[in-house]
Formats: C-alpha cells, sequence, structure tokens
C-alpha cells in the first residue's frame, strides 16, 4: 500500500478522473513552482473505481481554480490549513478562461496576432460548450482533452 504523507499547509485535489493528473499538473503550471507536490495515480475509489489525487504543499491562493473548474467542475478542492482540512472548495464552470485552450479556427485573429491572450466565454454551462471572444469558434469537451493549450 502506498502511504503519501500529509501536508501542513496548500491544496488537495481529489476525485481527478483517473489518468488525468498530468494535464491539471501542466496546465497549473506546478512544475515551475518551488513547492512539494504529490501525483497520486489510480488511486482506488468506492465512487470511481479509480481516480487520480493531487497534493500541493503551497498557498492555497497561488493556484488558479478557473482551470481546475474548467478542466473538470467536480474535482473536490480541500484546503489544507495546520495540516488539517479547514475548507471543501466546490467549483463551478467558470465564465471566461483565459490562455488554456486555443482557437483553432485559422480565420481568428489569434492566428495571426499571437500575442493576443486566448478567451473563451462560457456560452452553453449545460453542455459545457465555450467559444472564442474573437471569432466565435466553438469548443466543447470532446473527450480527448486534445483541445488544451500546450
Amino acid at each position: 500500500m502506498l502511504n503519501v504523507g500529509k501536508i501542513e499547509e496548500g491544496l488537495v485535489l481529489d476525485h481527478i478522473k483517473a489518468g488525468k493528473s498530468l494535464a491539471i499538473y501542466n496546465h497549473l503550471g506546478l512544475d515551475k513552482l518551488p513547492y512539494p507536490v504529490a501525483i497520486i495515480k489510480n488511486a482506488r475509489s468506492n465512487a470511481m473505481g479509480k481516480k487520480d489525487i493531487l497534493k500541493m504543499e503551497c498557498d492555497p491562493d497561488l493556484i488558479n481554480l478557473d482551470v481546475i473548474a474548467f478542466i473538470d467542475p467536480r474535482i473536490t478542492v480541500n484546503v489544507i490549513k495546520n495540516g488539517e482540512i479547514v475548507e471543501k472548495k466546490a467549483l463551478s464552470l467558470p465564465s471566461e478562461v483565459v490562455n488554456v485552450i486555443s482557437c483553432t479556427n485559422p480565420r481568428c485573429i489569434t492566428s495571426t496576432e499571437h500575442s493576443l491572450p486566448q478567451i473563451f466565454t462560457l456560452a452553453d454551462k449545460k453542455r459545457m460548450i465555450y467559444r472564442c471572444r474573437y471569432c466565435e469558434d466553438r469548443y466543447h469537451d470532446r473527450g480527448d482533452r486534445s483541445w488544451y493549450r500546450k
């Protein structure tokens, strides 16, 4: 049995779909932070069968929860202080995401003006559809996550 110790201050992201923790790690830029991060893949879960977990020992305010909510609003975010869970944050889809996904429309201004931020606005909450602010090209979760900005 794998045992990963508790953290004193930071965040624990729980109920991540199995195999998706590395995508979250990359999109949050956790490799650029000088703090410990534990990625637990394929942990047993009664509710999900298998799940991933991310433990980050850092100031909780450093992490952009909108990125996590965009990736999967069902992820549980536990705020840790003094080694104990002090808050469980409920996520909801953000109304806007910036520089998380890229527009694939070749006629979009972002195709030629690379300095412009990639801004997408939530157009349909029920179907998780976002549209480019500039050309209104539609993005939605196709299940393969190929639309994440690299």
